[in-house]
């Protein structure tokens, strides 16, 4: 038996013989391409396309109707909020009256008629000073204007030009008259703006009596149309509003009254230019804008009394320091007792957008809003007591 040669392969070794019509194609051959996947298809439900058409149409012609509805009645409805906001500023006063045994209508008529009473009061005594040291206080801020930059150059040895900047503000005389007759738009704006103001004053007294005389009825009305679940949280929330929101209204009324009051009287007394214009603005200022309203207030003032006798601005200075530490320590704890705190912060952010959204009332009424808020948020939400390590990382 003969052996296989060393050198040759072994036949039960060998690998299968491949032809040439068994390899993959190559890249480098132009003759051949590589396979790619069959397309796939995707049909869309033609039932499901229409309806979601249909759906977009309707949500875009349901805010056009919403933008024009708003455009009409985007100020009637802006009256509501503040007739409602004024009806529970006042329901502590109501609901007081009423504990006494007094019927909710007759105490909401007690409380509106006082109210009215005591601004008749304030007009018949003031009104006519207010009036006048406020035109002439709009007229006088050319001439504030030219002091404040000759004292600038002579200060810094600038060199500013006191009658391009007047021009560029529109703070001259004729310029200012001019802007008040086109505000005004003759005879026929002054009669549209006379009725209109009417129109919304007699509209934010006449809700919010009813706000307020028939608020155990609203909430009723409303509550009827939610779930039996749902009213009490509806009715918490609304008394957790009127309570702590209505209070805290009152209460920085209260406060804008007496710091109003107490200014007026210290800058007349030091003869300050438009002293009274200049109290109700550090008054109400140092009350609904927080933080910063206190030196805001008395800015002002001090800047007129600059030009009159610098030494008011320092008996200025003493004055808001001493009433601000007896507010502080007396007035407030004594008239916000069962009033809500806001963080100054938060609050501060509510007069920017409250201005933001409705201008100056919105600045006023910013705060409320953001009280009824954080009232409510703080009535359901949930908060928890602080780690340790939290504690000792964060001292107060």
């Amino acid at each position: 038996m003969s052996q296989a040669d060393p050198g040759s392969p072994d036949p039960a070794r060998a690998e299968p013989s491949v032809s040439a019509h068994d390899l993959p194609p190559q890249d480098d051959d132009p003759g051949t391409f590589p396979t790619s996947p069959a397309p796939v298809l995707v049909a869309a439900d033609s039932r499901f396309l229409r309806r979601f058409l249909f759906m977009a149409v309707v949500a875009i012609i349901g805010l056009q109707v919403i933008n024009h509805v708003w455009g009409l009645l985007g100020g009637f409805l802006f009256n509501l909020l503040l007739a409602w906001l004024i009806a529970i500023s006042v329901d502590p006063l109501v609901s007081a009256l009423v504990r006494r045994g007094m019927k909710r209508g007759a105490a909401t008529g007690v409380v509106a008629m006082s109210s009215f009473a005591l601004i008749a009061i304030f007009i018949a005594l003031f009104g006519s000073v207010l009036a006048q040291q406020v035109t002439a206080l709009v007229f006088a801020l050319p001439e504030l204007a030219l002091d404040i930059i000759a004292w600038v150059n002579g200060t810094f040895d600038a060199d500013i030009d006191p009658t391009r900047i007047i021009t560029d503000l529109n703070l001259t005389s004729a310029q200012v008259t001019e802007i008040a007759s086109y505000l005004a738009g003759g005879i026929l704006g002054v009669f549209t703006g006379v009725v209109g103001a009417v129109f919304d004053f007699f509209t934010i007294v006449v809700f919010s009596f009813y706000f307020s005389a028939d608020s155990p009825r609203i909430k009723r009305w409303i509550a009827s149309w939610l779930k039996p679940s749902r009213q009490v949280v509806f009715v918490n929330v609304w008394d957790i509003s009127v309570q702590k929101a209505g209070g805290f209204v009152i209460s920085k009324l209260a406060l804008a009254s007496i710091s109003a009051f107490f200014h007026s009287l210290f800058f007349a007394l030091i003869d300050i230019p438009y002293w009274l214009p200049m109290g109700i603005f550090a008054g109400v200022v140092s009350q609904f804008i927080p933080t910063i309203g206190t030196y805001i207030g008395v800015a002002l003032p001090a800047l007129f009394a600059a030009f009159e006798d610098p030494l008011d601005i320092l008996w200025i200075v003493i004055f808001a320091t001493v009433y601000q530490q007896l507010e502080n320590y007396v007035l407030t704890p004594r008239i916000s007792t069962r009033t809500m705190d806001i963080n100054s912060g938060v609050a501060l952010a509510s007069v920017f957008i409250g201005a933001a959204l409705f201008g100056p009332i919105g600045a006023i009424i910013g705060i409320p809003l953001a009280a009824i808020v954080i009232a409510v948020s703080e009535a359901y939400g949930q908060r928890y007591a602080l780690h340790p390590s939290v504690e000792r990382l964060t001292p107060p």
